[in-house]
């Protein structure tokens, strides 16, 4: 991990409007993540985890405060450059994997680099990025001949193929059963650790969280709590235990771990 910070958001509001009614998704959040971190978002369903993904990834545009990814602004920036931007320095993994079902492994890897500048060596490198996520000998397979677990490869292999600087995964283990996800959690550590590769990944559950260094986790739309794996609170905040709120001078929230009954903290 280098001082360098990949995502910097400064009081990061996103409201939905719904005739007279508000809802603030986002509400507040501040953060900071540098890059060669491995993040992990968690918060119950409507606590923002996914706005705020999709905020990052630069699919919505916030309603007020400030973000900055990579060291740019994308507060008041135009499509095309949040196109650019989104494509360049962003990967995306989602549940549902959105491959091409006419499209065979290396083609749907090979589907971002249309979008922009010709790479003369796109289909090499993909078939590298193919290899990197243990598909060597199902390249030329389309979806439909892949498994699950498979099929999510080929969708983190497309994410690397313009060297992003950042990750993006929203429930990537959703669809898969626990042994693909062991498996697949394995190698996306394996890409942070021995390629630098800064994750974000947005989940519900304390398996794939596990994985992760640092845990953010949401409540109401803003930060409830921050933790690192070296923290005391890392595992109670990871499973959403008990925790209670205190106020702190120039924080907004942070959480205190109060140890259940009978449980050694």
């Amino acid at each position: 991990m280098t001082d360098r910070v990949i995502v910097s958001a400064t009081d990061l509001v996103k409201v939905y409007r719904r005739g007279t009614s508000e809802v603030r998704a986002v509400n507040g959040i501040s953060l900071q993540i540098s890059a060669g971190e491995y993040v992990a978002v968690m918060g119950r369903s409507g606590s923002g985890k996914t706005t705020l993904l999709d905020l990052v990834g630069c699919l919505l545009r916030s309603t007020s405060g400030e973000l900055a990814i990579d060291g740019t602004s994308v507060i008041g920036a135009s499509e095309s450059s949040l196109a650019t931007l989104r494509r360049e320095r962003i990967g995306f993994v989602f549940q549902e994997f959105n491959l091409i079902p006419t499209l065979n492994a290396v083609e749907n890897v090979q589907l971002p680099l249309r979008y922009g500048p010709r790479r003369p060596d796109g289909r090499q490198r993909a078939e590298e990025l193919l290899e990197l996520v243990g598909l060597r000998d199902r390249m030329r397979h389309r979806p439909t001949e892949l498994s699950g677990g498979e099929q999510q490869r080929v969708a983190i292999a497309r994410a690397l193929i313009n060297e992003p600087a950042l990750l993006l995964a929203d429930e990537p283990t959703g669809e898969l059963d626990s042994a693909t996800s062991t498996a697949l959690l394995a190698m996306i550590s394996e890409l942070n650790m021995q390629r630098g590769l800064t994750v974000v990944v947005v989940t519900h559950d304390p398996g794939v969280a596990g994985s992760a260094q640092r845990v953010i986790r949401l409540s109401d739309g803003h930060v409830e709590s921050d933790v690192t794996a070296d923290d005391p609170r890392f595992r109670a905040v990871l499973h959403g235990e008990s925790t209670e709120a205190v106020g702190h001078p120039g924080r907004r929230l942070i959480a205190r771990f109060v140890p259940r009954r009978g449980r050694r903290g």
